[in-house]
């Protein structure tokens, strides 16, 4: 594997803890697992001298390995290109396996023609990385070039050359784009070879990447690899609203998901009676409002009435056929809507008890109810036949608040004689106070 303690000194991408061949497509678009290569082959067995290579992106093609070097998925090596020097690319896929994505591409062997020239060497990764350093700082420094022509165009992405020798620029426009002088610009300021690549907007989110609004990352640029054209009729089919904002997705087309489903729908649909809009009986005209097409129900309507009937697809083609011939049946047939049973809870479920999100405050609280219970369970007395009763306790109350200092022992009240004579005086200073008063009235009224 392409390992960062291999000889050639770190060939796989950066922060990859999977030596270069994760599942998750951090490292790269379009990953393919090689089912075939645990397995053991005839001893005279010939390996397959045709190699996938992954580049950056979604960009994959077929190299001859003439030489029968001994490769694996994720190793960097140098190809050979179509305008001369050579680029550096990932081993994707080996051995038989690549018959079958031949067959799937629909490429023969004999259009194969460019090969491998060996695994690439610690100077061909520094300058490949160099390479791929410049690719940012090429993109903005290209869009201003393009703006300051007043071009209708926008660089979406730009792809160097292994050996630093030629730059693709990969762009999006609505039409025909004459980029003659941006490309002696650029030639000027980068100094490299220059190809002007136009793709369209799926091919630009295939590219770029991204997540989607379902939460996963885009299909284009994980696993799919053929377009088909997605129209309205495939929402209308699925009974979708038609909002364009929720049916397009990143590239600004419809999503490609919109199709996944449609032969299923498409299948349903067939026993389905079409034009049935009305249905007329003698109670009155009936009208089409909901069609569930894998229950086989249709919900009608009266006019002036709340209340929806739904019937089975049997007895809609019946009346349909007796509205044909000019007879109106009395009414519909009310029909029951079969009752769907509740699902069945498995015991396994909640285990754990993790589809509470309050279960810890439940335990807590439990637990404060258990300590408040046995402080008051400590307070009181543990024989019950001690308990006094509430009568007495009444009397104990009324007893205390008429002699306070009844119940103290005789010493302490003769050794603290003054201090029963304070409390006594404290008691009778309002009384005086009032009394008080009163005689300064007196006084005035005589005066």
């Amino acid at each position: 594997m392409g390992c960062g303690s291999c000889s050639t000194g770190g060939c796989a991408p950066a922060g990859c803890k999977s030596n270069g061949s994760c599942l998750t497509n951090g490292c790269s678009k379009l990953d393919v697992y090689d089912w075939l290569s645990d397995m053991d082959m005839p001893s005279n067995y010939k390996p397959f001298n045709i190699v996938e290579i992954k580049f950056k992106g979604s960009r994959k093609d077929f190299y001859l390995n003439n030489d029968n070097i001994y490769l694996e998925s994720g190793e960097l090596v140098a190809v050979e290109t179509t305008t001369g020097g050579y680029d550096i690319g990932h081993v994707s896929v080996t051995g038989e396996l690549v018959r079958m994505q031949m067959l799937k591409r629909r490429v023969k062997e004999e259009e194969v023609v460019k090969k491998i020239y060996r695994k690439a060497t610690p100077t061909d990764v520094e300058k490949w990385k160099a390479a791929k350093d410049l690719e940012w700082e090429t993109m903005h420094r290209s869009r201003k070039l393009a703006l300051e022509l007043g071009l209708s165009m926008k660089i979406s992405d730009v792809d160097y050359q292994g050996d630093k020798s030629k730059a693709t620029f990969y762009y999006t426009a609505e039409g025909r784009v004459d980029f003659r002088e941006l490309i002696k610009r650029m030639a000027e300021s980068f100094r490299i070879r220059i190809e002007m690549r136009q793709i369209g907007m799926r091919q630009e989110a295939s590219r770029l990447g991204g997540i989607g609004s379902c939460g996963r990352e885009l299909c284009c640029s994980t696993w799919l690899t053929d377009f088909k054209t997605v129209s309205t009729s495939a929402a209308r089919y699925q009974n979708l609203s038609l909002n364009t904002l929720k049916l397009a997705g990143q590239c600004g087309k419809l999503k490609c998901c919109l199709n996944y489903e449609l032969d299923t729908y498409m299948d349903a649909l067939k026993g389905i009676p079409d034009n049935v809009h009305v249905l007329k009986t003698e109670k009155g005209d009936a009208r089409l409002q909901k069609t569930d097409i894998f229950k086989k129900l249709m919900w009608f309507s009266y006019p002036m009435d709340d209340n929806w009937i739904p019937l089975e697809i049997s007895k809609v083609k019946e009346i349909q056929q007796q509205n044909k011939d000019g007879i109106l049946p009395p009414d519909l047939g009310e029909t029951k809507e079969p009752e769907t049973k509740p699902a069945k809870v498995l015991d396994y479920e909640n285990v754990v008890g993790q589809d509470s999100l309050t279960r810890l405050d439940e335990r807590n609280r439990n637990k404060k109810k258990n300590k408040n219970r046995n402080k008051n369970q400590g307070n009181k007395p543990q024989q019950a036949g001690n308990a006094p009763r509430p009568q007495q306790v009444k009397a104990a109350i009324s007893s205390e608040a008429s002699t306070p200092n009844s119940g103290a022992p005789a010493e302490k009240r003769e050794a603290n004689p003054n201090a029963q004579r304070n409390r006594n005086n404290r008691r009778n200073r309002p009384n005086r106070n009032k009394n008080r008063n009163d005689q300064q009235k007196g006084n005035e009224s005589g005066s």
